[in-house]
C-alpha cells in the first residue's frame, strides 16, 4: 500500500492474513493490542500469555512500547534486553545477534521486547521498524507458535506503530480501553485506523475489545455497540489486582481468583473473528458521556485581532501617505 510503501520490510508469505472472512491460512494468530498508554496493556496481555501458555498454547509476547515496560509483569519486575540495544551493542563488537540474547521464557510464556530510541535522540515509530526488520533477520516468519500477541502503543498515529495494520502483517487487533474519555479516543482512532486500511484493500479487522479497570459506568461498552465491536472481556477495578499488579505479580494462573476471567478470555480471543468496526464522529464519542464530564456546553468563540495584539499595536499611526486632490 503506497501510505507505507517507503517501508524495508518484506511481504509475510502465508502470513494467513484474512481475506473476505476466510479462516487464516496459517495456524499462527498474529494478534496487535493497541491501547492509552498506561491503560493496562502490558497488564492484560502478561496474564493472558500466561494464561494461555498454562492451556497448553504456544504463545510469544513482544513489547512494541518503546517504554519497552511490556514483558516487566511477566518477569516478575525484571527488564529483559531489548531487541534494537542489544543489536546495537553487537554490531559494535563484531556479532551476530542470537535467538537467546533477546527471547527469554518464563513458565511456557516467550517474550522479548523491541524496545526503541533514547528520549530526544530518535524517532519511536522507526525504532519500531527497525526492531521488525531484526526479526525479519531472526526467522520471524519460520518460528513455530500459536499466537503471538504484539503489545502497541495506541495513542501515537505515527507510520510504524501502524505498521501491522497497514502492512497486513496481523490478523486481527484488540483494542483495550476503560470507561475514560482519553482511552475511548484512542481506541477510536485505531478503529479508524483499520477502517482506513480496509477501504484500500486491507484485511485486518477489529476482534473486540477488553475493558480494563471497570467502574461499571458503561461509557466503554457503550462504544463497543457503537463501533460494531464485541467486548471480550471485563476486568473490574478491584483493589486485589491493583495491589498485585503493582507488585509484578500474575494473576491469570488456573486455580486463582481471577483465574477464569483470563481463561475465557483467551478462549475469546482466539475465536472471536476479526471484523471492520464503525468509527464514531468526535460527536459520537462525546455523545457517550454525561455533558458535564466533557463540557459539551461550552461554546467556541471566534477571537479577533483585539484579542491578539497589545493596545498599542493596534493604535499605532499609519505611515501611509495622502496626496490631496487624488
Amino acid at each position: 500500500m503506497n501510505a507505507t510503501s517507503g517501508l524495508a520490510l518484506p511481504p509475510r508469505p502465508n502470513d494467513g492474513a484474512l481475506k473476505n472472512g476466510e479462516e487464516p491460512a496459517s495456524k499462527t494468530q498474529i494478534i496487535a493490542i493497541y491501547g492509552k498508554g498506561g491503560i493496562g496493556k502490558s497488564f492484560t496481555l502478561a496474564n493472558l500469555s500466561y494464561m494461555m501458555a498454562q492451556q497448553g498454547k504456544r504463545v510469544l509476547l513482544i513489547g512494541c512500547d518503546p517504554k519497552s515496560d511490556t514483558t516487566s509483569l511477566l518477569f516478575g519486575g525484571k527488564s529483559c534486553p531489548t531487541i534494537i540495544e542489544t543489536s546495537s551493542r553487537k554490531k559494535a563488537a563484531g556479532e551476530a545477534v542470537k535467538i537467546g540474547d533477546v527471547c527469554f521464557k518464563r513458565d511456557g510464556v516467550f517474550a522479548m521486547e523491541l524496545g526503541g530510541p533514547e528520549v530526544g535522540r530518535g524517532c519511536g515509530g522507526r525504532g519500531i521498524i527497525h526492531g521488525f526488520e531484526l526479526l525479519e533477520k531472526l526467522g520471524f516468519h519460520q518460528w513455530d507458535f500459536d499466537y503471538v500477541l504484539l503489545d502497541f502503543l495506541g495513542d501515537v498515529v505515527c507510520g510504524g506503530f501502524g505498521l501491522p495494520i497497514a502492512r497486513d502483517m496481523c490478523q486481527k487487533v484488540i483494542v483495550v480501553g476503560s470507561n475514560d474519555l482519553q482511552s475511548l479516543y484512542v481506541a477510536n482512532n485505531v478503529c479508524s485506523a483499520v477502517d482506513y486500511f480496509r477501504k484500500l484493500g486491507g484485511n485486518v479487522g477489529v476482534a473486540g475489545m477488553v475493558i480494563n479497570k471497570d467502574d461499571g459506568t458503561g461509557e466503554a461498552k457503550a462504544f463497543a455497540d457503537a463501533a460494531g465491536i464485541p467486548v471480550l472481556a471485563a476486568i473490574p477495578a478491584d483493589e486485589d489486582i491493583r495491589r498485585k499488579s503493582a507488585n509484578y505479580e500474575i494473576i491469570g494462573k488456573p486455580g486463582g481468583r481471577w483465574s477464569d476471567l483470563f481463561a475465557n478470555l483467551g478462549v475469546a480471543v482466539g475465536e472471536a473473528p476479526p471484523q471492520r468496526p464503525t468509527p464514531l464522529t468526535q460527536e459520537g464519542l462525546l455523545g457517550l458521556f454525561k455533558g458535564e464530564a466533557v463540557g459539551r456546553s461550552v461554546v467556541l468563540e471566534p477571537a479577533t485581532i483585539e484579542d491578539m495584539c497589545a493596545p498599542e499595536l493596534l493604535a499605532r499611526p499609519s505611515l501611509e501617505v495622502v496626496y490631496e486632490g487624488v
